[in-house]
């Protein structure tokens, strides 16, 4: 606690000064941030797989978070950092042409770049390729507009908040975030390669700093490995993970900074969404007297409310902001592949024991190896202790921050069909010879899983033979032929994916490769998972390219990251030594073992026609398949509630009296409710804490469903009923001042004609100390 006290105190007077003295800008910057939480209902998660991991509620709110960097008369770039699984090829492209509509030419496929942060706790449903919407009975409509709607609108935000800026960029290495979860393949790449570097998963986040020349900071975007993987399979509430709870630390640590900057200079904007905890002193500490006052505050029944009577009363409602552009922290997604952040490693559940080195097995099967949290055996704990050590880290590198980037910005693009690729190999004679990549395919081990998520059945990784049983099953849907199986050895081939079309493709054979520059700052958006040692080659191989380009404009320091699971995706690249090994990840590189080979190749053409202002020819086009979309997840018909009840009637209450102490306990309510489907409440909430204001007797947000210490969980008594509740839940935090409280419930019930109308509830009040 002291150290958090000091760090808070220097930042505190940091702002005060200015936050130092900055170079003259020579670039325009905007950034803007928007909801894209999804339908927090009925509809299955990306990332695991798992076809009983349903969303039924909320930890915390996603968001589509967005950076823009223009030359005052010239070329602009912008990068959208997205708390969901994976960026969606089809979610761009129509992204893309609600801006061309917007702006014209100004923003295209070629200088927008959009990348996930991997969580596994966000709604699926919103890719357009069969073999990623299977566990969620199809394409899900409503997830992919909150996609599309959100990444508008925050690049929108950004380009509205365009104006003279600097940013800055700073480096520095996090050791206790994560950790290799296949380290006997990461063991298979020369040894000379492995002994360059000192961990098995790369440590190093680097971090850019906005700066406005009138408002001084104004965000900051990082990118770091880890997975997204604390929330396990089985949770079911919609959650940024780790890198999303790291986001909301920092962008809640300037927030309450900005306050206590407002506390010195002896003025308090009204304007400015504030914890209550953080602005009001609370002069009334009389126990009884607290006691008293709740109890003149009793339930109240479910009642009518308005669309926007959610967002108006939301914490970080932006109706009520101030004229300063609010503060966006974005801790973005790189080559995560086989990092993990269950840090503690891997156990098998029934023994105890460390898992099989080589396999991650207990016993010789998968199911019961999962890898722990720090927080173990409390998944959202471990999701606040990952996500929290990011944001130390982002801190310090924030508040330190002094390289400048200056220079160019710039960008290329380009659309490559991997499923035939010519890859050009150097050989230790000096020649060179040309190897092919493959249609897309996945091998026996992708089925295994991972130690953050097993798989099922008798599947294990490192199988590079596959069984008879599971090959049967396969050709019932595709038979590879003799090239495809020898073009992917020795992966063991499962599903044929990217030779199998019906009702229409199986997996992505045209993939998006793009550089951003930023004066020196190179970022490559790859559409995918590399692995560490992989991210390592792609990184030397263009740093390398840039350095020999003969360009003196790059003669400095030069930057390069990976934004990973970018424009697309395609699941992992792996080196071709891990290839070998066939744990999950290189059963998942879909175009067979040259595939790192392959986007080296084209990241070095990308690069040389950046640095020498070539330009590049754009490949051939991925498909639109949005019009051959099935979806078989069920719509909601219409919601009920017992005769004389009301949508937002409290069916659990606070008991009478009840008078609870931070840090310590939590309160929870149960309230009549509908389906979360019937209006995602964009930018609103559906829960909410408020605190009596006791000189005015008004009731005062102070947490809402985007606060990690607030789960709203939403559940129905059968799973066909038109009737369902509401669970609220607040876990008091430390920062909470004492005082009353009460918890209030929104939503919108639909009725059997389709007509949706919203409603409201809240708790009685009950006492905080």
């Amino acid at each position: 606690m002291m150290e958090l006290s000091l760090v808070r105190l220097w930042t505190v007077l940091f702002l005060l000064t200015g936050g130092g003295v900055y170079s003259h800008s020579e670039y325009l910057i905007g950034l803007g941030s928007y909801d894209i939480t999804g339908p927090a209902a009925d509809v299955n998660m990306m990332g695991y797989a798992n076809m009983e991991q349903v969303a039924s509620g909320i930890h915390f709110r996603l968001r589509a978070r967005t950076f823009i960097v223009s030359e005052p008369q010239g070329k602009r770039v912008v990068f959208v950092n997205l708390d969901a699984c994976m960026a969606s090829q089809i979610v761009k492209l129509k992204v893309i042409e609600r801006l061309k509509a917007r702006y014209g030419d100004l923003y295209t496929e070629k200088n927008v770049g959009i990348s996930g942060i991997h969580t596994h706790a966000g709604p699926g449903g919103y890719l357009q390729y069969v073999i990623y919407i299977v566990t969620s009975l199809g394409f899900v409509r409503q997830s992919f507009d909150a996609l599309v709607d959100g990444i508008e609108n925050s690049i929108i935000q950004a380009h509205e908040n365009l104006r003279p800026g600097s940013i800055f960029i700073n480096n520095g290495e996090l050791l206790d975030a994560g950790v290799n979860r296949s380290p006997s393949a990461y063991l298979n790449n020369p040894s000379g390669e492995r002994s360059k570097h000192k961990y098995d998963v790369d440590k190093e986040m680097t971090l850019l700093k906005f700066v406005d020349d009138q408002w001084g900071p104004v965000g900051s975007f990082n990118w770091f490995a880890t997975h997204g993987t604390s929330m396990s399979r089985s949770n079911s509430l919609i959650s940024g993970d780790n890198k999303g709870a790291a986001s909301r630390f920092m962008e809640n640590w300037f927030e309450q900074n900005t306050v206590e900057r407002s506390h010195s200079e002896e003025f308090i904007s009204d304007e400015i969404p504030r914890r209550v905890s953080s602005i009001i002193e609370n002069h009334q500490d009389n126990h009884q007297e607290l006691l008293e006052l709740a109890s003149y505050f009793e339930s109240q029944p479910g009642k009518p409310a308005t669309r926007i009577s959610s967002s108006a009363r939301r914490v970080r409602s932006a109706l009520r902001k101030a004229d300063m552009p609010g503060f966006v922290s974005a801790f973005c997604q790189t080559n995560c592949g086989d990092v993990s952040p269950n840090v503690l490693g891997a156990f098998c559940l029934d023994t105890g024991l460390p898992c099989d080195f080589n396999h991650s097995t207990c016993g010789g099967k998968n199911e019961m190896c999962y890898g722990r949290g720090p927080g173990y055996p409390d998944e959202f704990e471990s999701t606040r202790i990952i996500g929290e050590r990011q944001f130390k880290m982002a801190l310090e590198l924030f508040n330190k921050a002094s390289e400048q980037l200056q220079g160019k910005v710039d960008y290329r693009h380009v659309y490559v069909d991997f499923s035939q690729l010519n890859v050009t190999l150097p050989k230790k004679d000096g020649k060179s010879e040309v190897v092919k990549t493959c249609p897309a395919a996945m091998g026996f081990a992708f089925a295994a899983g991972t130690t953050d998520g097993p798989g099922a059945f008798d599947f294990t990784q490192g199988d590079d033979k596959g069984n008879p049983f599971w090959r049967l099953v396969r050709n019932v849907l595709k038979t590879p032929d003799k090239k495809q199986i020898d073009c992917h050895y020795p992966k063991p081939i499962l599903l044929d994916t990217g030779e199998m079309t019906k009702p229409y493709d199986w997996a992505p054979s045209i993939l998006s490769l793009q550089i951003l520059r930023i004066g020196q700052l190179f970022i490559l958006s790859v559409p995918g998972e590399f692995t560490t040692m992989a991210g390592r080659r792609l990184r030397d191989a263009v740093k390398t390219q840039l350095k020999n380009s003969g360009n003196k404009d790059l003669s400095g320091e030069i930057h390069v990251v990976i934004a990973g699971l970018a424009n697309g995706y395609s699941q992992y690249v792996t080196t071709f030594e891990e290839y070998q090994v066939q744990r999950y990840e290189g059963a998942s590189t879909l175009y067979g073992p040259h595939t790192l080979s392959g986007y080296i190749q084209e990241f070095k053409k990308l690069s040389k026609s950046l640095v020498l202002d070539m330009p590049v020819q754009p490949g051939p086009q991925p498909p639109d398949l949005l019009d051959k979309q099935l979806s078989f997840l069920t719509p909601v018909m219409m919601d009920t509630t017992p005769d004389g009840d009301s949508f937002g009637d409290v069916i659990s209450d606070v008991p009478k009296n009840l008078s609870l102490k931070r840090g310590n306990d939590q309160v929870t309510v149960v309230f009549r409710s509908a389906c979360p489907r019937n209006d995602l409440l964009t930018e609103g909430t559906f829960a909410l804490v408020e605190k009596l204001e006791q000189k005015d007797k008004t009731w005062t947000p102070v947490y809402d469903d985007d606060d990690l210490c607030l789960r709203f969980k939403w559940s129905r008594p059968k799973k066909l009923s038109s009737r369902s509740q509401a669970t609220v839940e607040w876990r008091i935090p430390e920062s909470a001042s004492p005082g009353v409280y009460r918890i209030t419930h929104f939503g919108a019930a639909k009725k059997l004609f389709g007509s949706v109308h919203h409603f409201t509830g809240s708790s009685s009040a009950f006492v905080v100390t």
